[in-house]
């Protein structure tokens, strides 16, 4: 670029910061009280609507003024529906308000916006004694984490253009138009980006290919086929901050010399598609998008693709296969996408993290982001933590923690005073590990390492009473019905696996099953064409490593040690334990199999039991009367007495 085309690129988005930053300041600046609702998927599940809906009817009822700003997500998802009111005549910070229904939104307009009372006993992490109300950013969790790509999550309005550009949003454009784009890939290839999808490429790396591809339409896809049980990163991302990932993508064409984009998005995130849709739809209105961008010269658009759900289109050769109208299915490489792609076109394909990792990458340079993380790893990742932890939700932490910090000091560790077993990270490919590798770093190498994988960023934590045997089967059979049979290993080998350990839940199994589950995951791991197939055995593998002693117990006793398996666990009531006049667990058995005694406790027919556990959900805490055994035939046989 000439110094000419430099100034009339640089004022060019000087004029929309200008524009963007009057109207953000406008809304800052107001003397209103201002509620932000986060309204991303979760929150909306939860209730986010009804709570909006309530604010405005109270808030129009008793004569209040106040501005309601829809947010995304904070990544609080424990505590959705979460609601910051920022009262600007009150002598308090933002206060961050969880599990605001639609009675605790008309309460908070009534005594907070009315009468000034911030009602500390709702607020999150108050201290009602010393009325210490910390600020957003200084809550638990937050004050451990280290926000690159969700810093503005929770923050912007993601249907405003507006506010990401006054926030600084598209300045990571402007800086790479004013550069060649091989000083372009030259940075990103210095910082050390790795690709968030899983698979931990260099991106620089792959950006270098494309670049140097012949031919000149080349295409950009941001891959958002985010389909591991549990993970919900990409989707928060493209719900809460999608011009972040636009304008990565828009990077990403610079660098290659790309002229058109493609999102690949699932149809179950019909949200996010809404949100992006209209996002892209702003930032050809705003001239940051399509012909002649911010005055450059420089042509670029995106598409839209909603795919059908399969989760091996999250591999890009089977997207690329979907994207063309055909069954998607993996095919052989060389050669790459980066040299002959969607429609026989050079395309990159980055995941949605990966490229809303490039705009702060730009801005802030290679020194800021090798400051974040580790040398091999530098920069953050982001988690969704499931499963049995005290706050699940998204958590975006540096390179190089430990999971002890992110399960225990972050996510504040197992709920209930339960021992914590396993975690499994990387979806339902990954590994699972035990305690003793809770020192392990979060990073791609480490945790290869120690048997798992980064992937896409799901983790799952379970406790003590998981049976290591019936969660590998169930990841198992996910990734079973999600191959796309095109290889032999892939399609019969996960079936023969998945054959084997259903027998083993059902105490059918047999002298050298264990064996065969190690020859034949090996075979399927070495013989699969793609990483689904390659990593599909991995949650069998981990589990025989780290808790063989649990499939040894299926095998040689019919016994499951958590008691989880129904074919192999029987439930019986201590009479010693169960209250006199408590009827909770008789109320909730679906099979009337829990009678009264002639002492009035409560008992068991083992005849009409069907090992639902419901007794065991109903059953107060209090007491914990319902026992379980394994193998059944242990139960102590207590007789129904004849009808009254």
């Amino acid at each position: 670029m000439t110094a000419d085309a430099d100034s009339t690129i640089r004022a060019a988005y000087q004029a929309l910061f200008d524009e963007a930053r009057a109207r953000q300041d406008a809304f800052v600046q107001s003397p209103l009280p201002k509620i932000h609702i986060g309204m991303a998927t979760c929150g909306i599940a939860s209730g986010a609507l009804e709570t909006q809906a309530a604010f405005e009817t109270a808030l129009a009822e008793r004569g209040v003024d106040a501005h309601i700003h829809t947010v995304g997500c904070m990544g609080h998802c424990y505590a959705e529906p979460v609601v910051v009111i920022d009262h600007s005549d009150s002598a308090f910070p933002p206060i961050l308000y969880p599990k605001v229904n639609p009675g605790k939104a008309r309460m908070l307009v009534n005594l907070f916006l009315e009468q000034g009372d911030p009602c500390f006993e709702h607020i999150m992490g108050a201290t009602v004694e010393n009325e210490m109300i910390p600020s957003v950013t200084e809550r638990a969790r937050f004050n451990r984490e280290k926000r690159v790509i969700m810093n503005r999550c929770g923050r912007i309005d993601p249907e405003q253009i507006h506010e990401y550009i006054a926030d600084g949003g598209y300045r990571g454009v402007v800086d790479a138009l004013c550069q060649s784009p091989e000083a372009l890939i030259d940075l990103i290839e210095a910082a050390g980006l790795r690709g968030r999808g899983g698979a931990g490429f260099p991106t620089g790396r792959k950006w270098r290919f494309a670049r140097a591809a012949s031919g000149t339409d080349k295409l950009i896809v941001c891959n958002a086929d985010e389909g591991d049980p549990g993970a919900y990163m990409d989707r928060t991302l493209l719900e809460s901050n999608p011009h972040q990932v636009i304008e990565g993508m828009l990077i990403a064409a610079i660098a290659v010399g790309a002229t058109r984009g493609l999102f690949y998005v699932r149809a179950e995130y019909p949200l996010a598609i809404d949100i992006l849709t209209q996002a892209v739809e702003q930032a050809r209105q705003n001239g940051v998008l399509g012909k002649n961008i911010l005055g450059s010269g420089i042509d670029f658009d995106i598409d839209l693709f909603q795919g059908a759900g399969a989760f091996v289109c999250g591999e890009e050769t089977a997207l690329i296969r979907s994207v063309e109208g055909y069954r998607g299915t993996p095919r052989h490489r060389p050669p790459f996408p980066v040299e002959r792609g969607l429609s026989g076109r050079p395309t990159v394909i980055n995941n949605v993290k990966t490229l809303a990792t490039v705009p702060p990458i730009v801005e802030n340079g290679v020194e800021w982001f090798r400051s974040i993380g580790t040398a091999d790893s530098p920069g953050t990742a982001v988690f969704s933590v499931v499963g049995n932890v005290t706050y699940p939700g998204l958590v975006e932490v540096p390179m190089g923690v430990t999971l002890r910090e992110l399960i225990f000091d972050i996510c504040g560790g197992i709920p209930n005073q339960k021992k914590f077993k396993t975690v499994q990270i990387g979806g339902p490919s990954g590994g699972f590990l035990p305690a003793d590798f809770l020192d392990t770093t979060v990073d791609f190498d480490a945790l290869t390492r120690a048997g798992a994988m980064m992937g896409s960023g799901g983790m799952v934590v379970m406790d003590e009473n998981v049976c290591m045997v019936d969660v590998s089967r169930y990841f198992l059979e996910f990734t079973q019905k999600e191959s796309c049979g095109k290889c032999t290993f892939c399609r019969i080998g996960t079936r023969h696996l998945l054959d084997i350990m259903q027998r083993l839940i059902r105490g059918e199994g047999r002298e050298g099953d264990i064996e065969q589950l190690e020859t034949l995951s090996r075979a399927i791991k070495m013989g699969s064409l793609c990483s689904l197939g390659k990593t599909a055995p991995n949650p069998v593998l981990t589990s025989l490593a780290y808790f063989r002693d649990e499939y040894e117990a299926h095998i040689n006793e019919s016994r499951c040690p958590a008691c989880v398996c129904r074919l192999l666990t029987a439930f019986q009531i201590d009479q010693e334990k169960c209250a006199l006049g408590c009827d909770t667990c008789f109320g909730r058995c679906p099979t009337d199999a829990v009678f009264t005694t002639s002492n009035r406790k409560k008992a068991i027919d083992q005849s009409m039991c069907v090992r639902c556990g419901e007794c065991v959900a109903a059953c107060p805490p209090v007491y914990s009367a319902v026992i379980r055994y394994s193998p059944p035939n242990q139960v102590p046989v207590i007789e129904r007495p004849p009808e009254w």
